[in-house]
C-alpha cells in the first residue's frame, strides 16, 4: 500500500497523530493497533524519500475532521460518534467527517510546501 501510494503521488501529507494516547482508549485500542499507523507513517516517510516525493505531515493539533473544507469555520466541538455534519457558517450539508479531514489534511500540507503559515 505504502509503495502503491509513494509511485501514485508526489505529495503525501498524513496527520501526525499521537498513536501512543489512541491506543488508551480502550474502545479504539485494538482497532488502532491492527492498523498500524505508527509504521503506516514511517514507511511512507522513507519511500517518499527515496522515490523524491514529498512528505508532509500536519500537526495533531490541526482541526482537520473540525474544520469545514468550504469556508474554514471551526466547530467548536465534533464528538467522534458524529460521522457527518452540517457547516453552520456557509451552509454545506452533510459534510463526511473522514472526507472532509483528508481534504484539509491535504490543503494544510500543500501550504506548508508552498511556504505558508497554517
Amino acid at each position: 500500500l505504502t509503495r502503491q501510494i509513494v509511485n501514485e503521488n508526489q505529495v503525501i501529507c498524513a496527520e501526525s497523530l499521537a498513536v501512543k494516547n489512541m491506543v488508551k482508549n480502550r474502545s479504539l485500542a485494538k482497532a488502532i493497533s491492527d492498523v498500524g499507523w505508527g509504521e503506516l507513517v514511517r514507511q511512507l516517510d522513507y519511500k517518499a524519500a527515496w522515490a523524491g516525493r514529498q512528505f508532509v505531515q500536519i500537526d495533531r493539533g490541526y482541526p482537520s475532521s473540525k474544520r469545514c473544507h468550504g469556508c474554514g469555520f471551526v466547530m467548536e466541538s465534533l464528538p467522534l460518534d458524529v460521522r457527518t455534519w452540517d457547516c453552520p457558517d456557509c451552509g454545506t450539508q452533510g459534510i463526511d467527517r473522514d472526507v472532509n479531514a483528508a481534504r484539509n489534511i491535504l490543503q494544510a500540507g500543500t501550504a506548508l510546501l508552498a511556504g505558508a503559515v497554517g
